[in-house]
């Protein structure tokens, strides 16, 4: 039994609480300090948080372990200037083995003056290697002429399903691949981690997460990524509470197991089948109603209606909800218009009503606003990137921006939110996030002290609900994990500063100074452990 007393506990149910006992990797007792130390008076460890802040612990409701494992040993390519991602390239391949692929991530043309980068330009920094770079929507690459050679793209090579190879005006490839399909012809030839070297680099990445405040994440990546979290989980190893995601690719594989959404336990369980309805913003591939900006540009919508409730109803039958990517306002209402019949399916077939989920709803168009709730189909958002994408959204979408990352407006109208980060494409610090959420500002202050579309900002209170409760309960978890209350599983953050009492502007500059799981300190800052030692 461990009590922590001097404390600053943010706990709805229970305002003002300086005190609480922890039992059994549980929250047993929560109240003042005159209450706890004298009833427990015997328990085995005493802790003074010295007025410290104790926060619940944060879960990222869309994040890709896979790729945020893997990316932490890529070429690092988010930068200001096609220069400089140039630079760090030739920088890396001097110092890989011969033959290796070359692997970066992060690149963004929108902030590039060049725009897109070239495959002649790759050439002369590579030295030799094959490489490869995901955009930072990770809905673009880019590949020298060695990996285009190696995966047989050619002028004579069409434009595959779900896919788009750019060419120049003599029709050559130019190493820009958009979307799955395009973008699979060279990853299906970039030599994949073993199930072990994969699980290695997740449990690697653990202490990161813990680190910013993470807890939890709903993963969405793919179905090795499922595998070496099992093998954690079975080795005990899996210190993260993780609701995967099932990639469509392998549907049949988790029908046939007997696999359905909420299968697993508090630590690793199923959640929904991740389907894409279109692209991303910024490459203009999100599927819109109307064109770009100065464009006639309508995006790629990647299924269709139909398609997505052949797919859904196949899910259904077998109590696997759905969780869709949209991003443009006719993805979106594509999508809403198939759960629309899907709910109807699921209420003539006496099925259970399922939690479905709309990844991102970027944007969207004002006539379908009320529609998650009245569906109620949960509108799963990253905060993060309203400031990183403004610039952006305001080039593309002009006066249509006001539609977009309209989190209040979908708040308003009763759609439940939650929050994540979409890591690596953007940083999995959930401080970031609520950051955003509340001041619609990037940490530099940009674009003014109201924010980008202020009347879309949040309360910290709403912010913390989308990171911490809000997702267990969308996991059907809702009664034991995600806040401090008696009974719930003992996830929470001790931090130096009162997040209440903080500049909102400074939101971002919060670190945890210990994060627990399940009762237990997973990480600890060396000025913890020193009180720990008190």
């Amino acid at each position: 039994m461990i009590l922590l007393h001097n404390a600053n506990i943010y706990s709805p149910s229970h305002p003002g609480a300086t005190a609480l006992v922890i039992a059994h990797g549980r929250f047993h007792a929560i109240g003042s300090d005159s209450e706890l130390l004298d009833i427990f008076s015997n328990a085995e460890s005493i802790i003074n948080l010295k007025g410290r802040s104790l926060w619940p612990g944060l879960t990222d409701a869309h994040v890709h372990l896979s790729h945020l494992a893997e990316s932490m040993s890529m070429v690092d390519c988010e930068t200001d200037t096609l220069e400089e991602c140039l630079a760090r390239i030739e920088a890396a391949a001097k110092k890989l083995q011969e033959g290796t692929w070359l692997l970066g991530h992060g690149w963004n043309q929108n902030q590039w003056e060049e725009g897109y980068g070239r495959k002649e330009q790759l050439d002369t920094v590579c030295h030799g290697h094959p490489a490869y770079l995901t955009a930072k929507s990770l809905h673009v690459g880019w590949a020298n002429s060695q990996a285009l050679t190696l995966a047989g793209i050619n002028p004579q090579t069409p434009d595959p399903p779900s896919g788009r190879i750019q060419k120049n005006h003599a029709g050559q490839p130019t190493g820009i691949l958009f979307e799955s399909g395009a973008m699979n012809l060279i990853e299906s030839f970039i030599p994949e981690p073993s199930i072990e070297a994969l699980t290695a680099k997740i449990k690697a990445l653990f202490p990161e997460l813990w680190k910013v405040g993470l807890t939890g994440v709903h993963d969405f990546d793919g179905f090795n990524c499922w595998q070496a979290l099992q093998s954690l989980h079975q080795k005990e190893l899996l210190n993260l509470r993780v609701r995967k995601n099932v990639p469509f690719d392998h549907l049949d594989a988790f029908i046939n197991a007997g696999l359905h959404t909420d299968f697993g336990d508090d630590w690793l369980h199923i959640g929904g089948v991740k389907l894409f309805s279109d692209g991303a913003l910024g490459p203009q591939t999100a599927a819109m109603l109307e064109p770009y900006e100065a464009s006639n540009e309508l995006g790629t919508l990647l299924m269709t209606e139909e398609d997505i409730i052949n797919v859904g109803i196949r899910a259904v039958d077998n109590g696997l909800a759905l969780t869709i990517h949209a991003i443009g306002d006719l993805a979106n209402r594509t999508v809403l218009n198939a759960y629309e019949k899907i709910r109807a399916y699921e209420q003539r077939q006496g099925l259970p009503h399922l939690r479905h989920r709309i990844e991102h709803v970027q944007i969207i168009n004002p006539t379908d606003l009320p529609r998650l709730a009245a569906l109620d189909i949960i509108a799963s958002v990253q905060p993060v990137h309203a400031p990183s994408d403004m610039k952006m959204a305001d080039k593309h979408l002009g006066a249509r921006s006001k539609n977009a990352y309209a989190y209040r407006s979908l708040l308003k109208s009763g759609a439940i939110l939650v929050f994540g980060s979409d890591a690596p494409v953007e940083s999995v610090n959930p401080f970031y996030g609520l950051h955003a959420a509340v001041t619609r500002r990037r940490v530099d202050g940009d674009p003014s002290p109201e924010g980008w579309h202020p009347e879309q900002r949040l309360t910290l209170e709403e912010a913390i609900s989308g990171f911490s409760h809000t997702p267990a309960i969308i996991a059907n978890r809702g009664g034991r994990l995600g806040k401090i209350a008696e009974g719930y599983e003992a996830d929470f953050l001790v931090l130096d500063d009162d997040p209440f009492r903080t500049n909102p502007q400074d939101l971002w500059k919060i670190k945890p100074v210990a994060t627990f799981i399940g009762g237990r300190c997973v990480y600890a800052a060396k000025s913890f452990e020193i009180d720990l030692s008190d």
